[in-house]
């Protein structure tokens, strides 16, 4: 099924209502459980609709029980448990008693409230992450789980209803797999072949690769993977012409499946079209192919197929890009992670994954949010809202006026320009889904792809730098340094500047 994604297709605010007449309900936030009746879908996502307007996001642990209940309900009976203290997001050596004590008093709850063996109720028990997923059909057990002692938080694991099913796919934005046409004033010809898109001079890039090109860092990147019919991605097209000696891996992680006990994970291949068009901003080679080159050709990709397009709205891209997030934190070579995905309101597992791979020493960047609805009154979306994360929107070519769908806000750190002010389908050019096809690709999504570059561009000049120098580098190349702008950050990225 098509997603209309929050990032590159647009989200839509309302959502249509459930098919089936809602059920008779009384006061959400009456304390009487016996009064209580399972809410529709269009009260739940009244709900979440009053929580962003009033809040930006959601805080399903402090939501009436009966919301909760009722979200779960709605979504395959799933909750996902947070257990801990607030700043014990992961263990990354053997739990503590307390933690494990916590946990099983979660396990305690469920079994006693649902009247179910441990095998029944368990979901998912993660081996880093301190939170568990657990099947509950009672609203006595959610009102329990509100009650109990170290619960960090509690969602609604499997609540995809907040976004319209009727999803519209807009031209330039998210999946998208068929090449289009490439206006010629928005590239030039650079060798052996290559073509040097029209935005990477509005950030001195051709200048900043007399010092750096990316050789020796190693990027991670979550999206909806790598087509696997695009051989500059390949394993033998990655190092076409000034590209050389360096790897790309692509792994999956998203289990591409309607069935919520299905470990049947897909595999790493693109079968939406965002991903590999992140991967050629990132990294595409400087081929000799007369196809858009990447702003750190030289450097070495880490792909994830963690969802399956930029919404993460199911189940699975949820605990797929947690999955991701904790992978690429193991790994001891990769240094940024670049995430062109996100969600209206915080995701428990993905926020404990984002902070698991931060503790690790990753720099990750993340996409500000393009919609077509939220636009005029959200702000910057989840995990690009995190600490710990690097956020970055992208704006047009005549000043600081936002792409046609991006967001902004005071949790902006950076903006890359992304768009013809004369013509919104004009964005930034990248390799198409399919060998020898070119499109274009716009939005806050560009623009984080763009940002991880450049931060390759940094390290690679710089490899004995922290993660916080990295950043301090950035920030001191952007426009407004040493101010911050409330919407933008410190502004546009001089490339030149920061590799210096």
């Amino acid at each position: 099924m098509k997603k209309l994604t929050f990032l590159g297709l647009g989200l839509l605010f309302l959502f249509s209502c459930s098919k089936e007449d809602p059920l008779e309900i009384t006061d959400p936030n009456s304390n009487s459980i016996e009064q209580q009746k399972l809410l529709s879908i269009s009260e739940v996502n009244e709900y979440i609709a009053s929580e962003l307007k009033k809040k930006g996001d959601v805080n399903w642990t402090k939501a009436p029980a009966v919301v909760l209940w009722s979200a779960a309900v709605h979504g395959n009976n799933l909750l996902s448990v947070g257990y801990g203290n607030q700043d014990q997001s992961f263990s990354i050596e053997k739990r503590s008693s307390e933690l494990i004590s916590a946990k099983e008093n979660i396990f305690s709850i469920v079994q006693e409230e649902e009247q179910l063996s441990k095998s029944k109720i368990v979901m998912h028990d993660d081996d880093i992450l301190n939170y568990v997923d657990v099947t509950v059909t009672e609203l006595e057990t959610v009102v329990a789980l509100q009650a109990a002692d170290q619960i960090r938080y509690i969602q609604p694991a499997g609540y995809t209803f907040y976004l319209k099913e009727d999803r519209i796919q807009q031209k330039d934005f998210g999946c998208n797999q068929s090449g289009e046409s490439i206006n010629g004033a928005d590239y030039r010809l650079i060798s052996p072949n290559a073509w040097f898109p029209w935005n990477f001079d509005r950030h001195n890039i051709s200048q900043a690769w007399n010092y750096s090109t990316g050789a020796g860092i190693t990027v991670g990147l979550i999206d909806t993977g790598i087509s696997g019919n695009q051989n500059l991605l390949g394993s033998n097209g990655f190092n076409d012409g000034a590209s050389n000696g360096r790897s790309i891996e692509r792994y999956g992680t998203y289990i591409d499946s309607p069935w919520w006990w299905s470990n049947n994970v897909d595999g790493p291949n693109d079968r939406c079209g965002h991903g590999t068009q992140m991967a050629s901003t990132l990294a595409s080679p400087r081929n000799n192919d007369f196809m858009p080159v990447g702003v750190a050709y030289n450097c070495n990709l880490v792909s994830y197929r963690g969802t399956s397009d930029v919404v993460l709205e199911d189940y699975h891209e949820r605990k797929g890009v947690s999955n991701a997030l904790k992978a690429l934190g193991n790994r001891g070579d990769v240094k940024i992670i670049s995430m062109s995905v996100g969600y209206p309101w915080s995701i428990g597992n993905v926020k404990d994954a984002v902070r698991y791979a931060y503790n690790r020493g990753k720099l990750i960047v993340a996409a500000g949010g393009t919609s077509t609805s939220f636009t005029n009154w959200y702000g910057v979306i989840f995990p690009a809202s995190m600490s710990e994360t690097v956020a970055v929107t992208g704006i047009k070519d005549n000043g600081y006026n936002r792409c046609s769908n991006c967001h902004d806000g005071n949790k902006i750190d950076f903006t890359i320009i992304m768009q013809r002010a004369g013509d919104n389908n004009r964005n930034v050019p990248v390799i198409g889904f399919n060998t020898g096809a070119r499109n274009y690709v716009g939005g806050s999504s560009v623009a984080t792809a763009t940002t991880a570059g450049i931060a390759a561009l940094i390290w690679a000049r710089n490899p004995s730098m922290s993660r916080d120098q990295v950043l301090d580098k950035l920030r001191r190349s952007g426009e407004f340094y040493p101010n911050r702008n409330s919407k933008f950050g410190y502004g546009n990225i001089d490339a030149l500047k920061a590799v210096q």
